[in-house]
């Protein structure tokens, strides 16, 4: 699976990216939602995007919100993963159109737990 990690943060992005990677995904990164925008636009299919709301030229919400409105990218999870904790900002989140909301700081174990309930952890082959 294929996974778009969206932060102004070059960290974040690699440690996103790098709780992504043991259970499976390929990942790729921008710095805000313009980029990833292009990168969708330019043919990037992903199963899923990582989405920081406070960025640079295009937020998160905003981004969200573009990839709702284009019926060829419906099938995205779109989980934000957001210093915002406000109980506003997670319900305008969601009503925009965001699967999951995770905040940071998180552990690799918080993010498992989200993508395992929103059906994106392959099951683990017990040997």
């Amino acid at each position: 699976m294929r996974a778009l990690v969206i932060d102004d943060s070059r960290t974040m992005r690699r440690i996103v990216s790098g709780a992504l990677h043991p259970l499976g995904f390929e990942t790729y990164e921008a710095e805000h939602g313009r980029a990833a925008l292009d990168l969708l636009e330019d043919g990037l299919h992903v199963e899923l995007a990582c989405i920081d709301w406070n960025m640079p030229v295009m937020d998160g919400l905003t981004f969200v919100s573009e990839v709702r409105a284009n019926p060829a990218w419906r099938s995205i999870t779109l989980m934000m993963v957001t210093t915002e904790s406000e109980q506003g900002q997670i319900v305008r989140a969601l009503a925009a159109g965001a699967h999951e909301y995770l905040i940071k700081p998180f552990t690799p174990d918080a993010i498992r737990g989200k993508l395992d309930l929103l059906g994106l952890v392959a099951v683990e082959e017990h040997a």
